[in-house]
């Protein structure tokens, strides 16, 4: 089995996948690293399979060495690493690459080894980002925004009488409670920002039909009645891993991709 690690701001999303299909994932804090339990819990979630190899992105560079030990500690296997200097198969057509998160690349080489090119790529996360493949194949760019949870924690904490909020679908459009109109704000305002940006993003690339696949947290609820998003890959990034990994070591891509994707109408 592959060990995946993608070391996020909030999470780290662990998997266990063969050459072709996750077979297992969790997440965890990432902050457990700076203690034992992440060791502890990384050990629970691979139980007894055997790994024969790894492969680690991180947008945390004090958690990555913490990692990169337990890793080649308990398992001893070889690590493979995604940065910028790594990726295989996907060219970067970005002034600074070292500066662009490696989870997104691993997205990108995700959308384009799997959707094609040109294609899009929208993950929620602690950030929303979008990140695209050009009609070359190449790594183009993307866009920053602030994450969904970020933004309506920041409102509750800087405001006196904004409540935290857990976010749900809501059908309003006018709020009659301070809760549903952040709600609103939030579930529709995103849809709109996405698919603004969408509407934008095809333009510039002069193509009238992208993939554009949803992955992170909260995904799914975004992409629902928003067309403009194709697919929802919940684990997009593992899968752009384990996809590194392959090609490092020569290894062609397995028939079973069947659960890349959800279903998403």
């Amino acid at each position: 089995m592959i060990l995946l690690l993608d070391i996020g701001n909030t999470h780290t999303h662990l998997g266990l996948a063969g050459t072709g299909a996750i077979r297992r994932q969790v997440n965890l804090p990432t902050g457990d690293w700076f203690s034992a339990s992440g060791r502890a819990k990384l050990e629970a979630f691979v139980k007894t399979s055997r790994v024969t190899g790894a492969a680690l992105c991180s947008v945390v560079p004090r958690a990555t060495p913490r990692v990169r030990t337990v890793v080649r500690r308990d398992f001893g296997v070889e690590l493979f690493e995604l940065t910028s200097r790594t990726l295989p198969d996907l060219g970067i057509d970005y002034p600074a690459p070292e500066t662009i998160g490696p989870d997104r690349l691993a997205n990108a080489l995700a959308a384009r080894k799997l959707f094609g090119a040109p294609s899009v790529v929208v993950d929620f996360g602690t950030a929303v980002t979008f990140d695209i493949v050009d009609r070359r194949g190449n790594y183009a760019g993307g866009i920053i925004t602030p994450g969904i949870a970020a933004m309506t924690d920041y409102l509750h904490e800087k405001t006196a009488l904004l409540p935290r909020i857990q976010i749900r679908e809501v059908r309003a459009v006018i709020g009659k409670s301070t809760e549903q109109a952040m709600l609103i704000g939030t579930v529709h305002g995103y849809r709109g920002l996405i698919r603004e940006l969408i509407k934008e993003i095809k333009r510039e690339l002069r193509a009238r039909r992208v993939p554009v696949i949803a992955t992170g947290g909260y995904a799914r609820l975004i992409a629902s009645h928003l067309p403009e998003i194709t697919s929802v890959a919940p684990h997009l990034t593992l899968h752009g891993l384990r996809l590194a990994w392959l090609a490092t070591r020569n290894l062609p891509l397995a028939t079973d991709e069947g659960n890349v994707e959800t279903p998403h109408p």
